[in-house]
């Protein structure tokens, strides 16, 4: 129907790591430490794509390069 919004597509551990080119083992220690947007759906890690794009922008002049 109109003006209905398609559900978004959440990301996966991988493929966030994939996008933003650093191990899966480091997405996932910031997502622990909550330095990257994410959501915790039982045992597993979502992003929002969305998200992790704001976050990308927001974080881009950082001096903060410790990802883990």
């Amino acid at each position: 129907m109109k003006g209905e919004k398609k559900p978004e597509k959440l990301m996966t551990l991988e493929e966030v790591a994939e996008y933003l080119r650093l191990s899966v083992h480091t997405i996932y220690k910031m997502a622990q430490k909550g330095k990257i947007p994410a959501l915790k759906a039982g045992k597993k890690w979502r992003f929002r794509k969305e998200d992790i794009d704001r976050w990308l922008m927001d974080n881009k002049n950082s001096k903060d390069t410790n990802y883990g």
